[in-house]
């Protein structure tokens, strides 16, 4: 089971944090992976830290800005000449520039919120649906956030780019499906990553986990890795259009 063997995986957002976990699991399962974020010299490290930990040349590092479609061109043209067509994608890549009222917000935030962390992942939908169409099957997983579940003070904006990024995911699944392809989104809560650390790296977070997280933790980035790797797998063949939650059972009613 979840054998990933002769599987490519291009993932953004995947020098660190949840995205290099989710790579490294792909990996270990015998895919070969692309990770892209916007620093190539971070790539480089995270690539040779996951081949030297499978012992094969398994993964590339190419850079992008997930907010430009041209480079996401370049991305997936790179790709595909250094491996091949792609199987599986994860639009890991997110952006928050702004803290503050919604609305509040200037024009220039907004625009980036949303072109980041949700026209891209369309853009690279468009861009690698042809190579899943030809194969008669392929996984898209896009990371959302339980920040899509609720309004916030001074996070709602985040929140409502995640909310539309689950409707997109939607309806890529309803579209896609005919032709083999899967889409789904993956859901975090409060993960210890560079990304979240103004919301976990204090005392008040702390207390938060012991008290009101019912698994009392936060998350880490390996607790993405066997989410990943099953949604790229056959074994979730079954499973599209769905937005799902690890959040150590904050959000379980949402």
């Amino acid at each position: 089971m979840f054998d990933l063997t002769g599987r490519t995986a291009l993932l953004t957002g995947a020098s660190k944090g949840m995205g290099l976990a989710m790579a490294k699991a792909l990996a270990a399962q015998g895919a070969q992976v692309v990770i892209s974020s916007r620093k190539q010299d971070q790539l480089d490290v995270a690539a040779a830290e996951i081949n030297e930990t499978t012992g094969r040349a398994c993964a590339i590092g190419i850079a992008a800005n997930v907010g430009y479609r041209d480079q996401l061109e370049t991305l997936v043209a790179r790709t595909r000449s250094a491996v091949g067509p792609v199987d599986i994608l994860i639009g890991n890549a997110g952006v928050n520039p702004y803290y503050g009222k919604t609305s509040e917000i200037p024009d220039a935030a907004y625009d980036k919120i949303m072109t980041s962390n949700v026209q891209s992942n369309l853009w690279l939908a468009q861009l690698l649906a042809p190579d899943m169409i030809a194969k008669g099957r392929g996984s898209m997983i896009f990371t959302a956030s339980v920040g899509a579940y609720q309004p916030s003070d001074m996070l709602g904006h985040y929140g409502m780019s995640k909310l539309a990024l689950i409707g997109l995911v939607r309806n890529l699944a309803l579209e896609f499906g005919p032709k083999g392809i899967r889409c789904n989104a993956i859901c975090p809560g409060v993960i210890k990553t560079d990304f979240a650390k103004e919301l976990w790296d204090n005392p008040e977070a702390e207390e938060r986990a012991r008290n009101d997280v019912p698994l009392r933790r936060l998350g880490e980035p390996s607790d993405f890795s066997g989410l990943a790797v099953y949604l790229a797998s056959d074994e979730s063949s079954y499973m599209t259009g769905q937005a799902l939650t690890v959040c150590g059972g904050t959000h379980m009613w949402a």
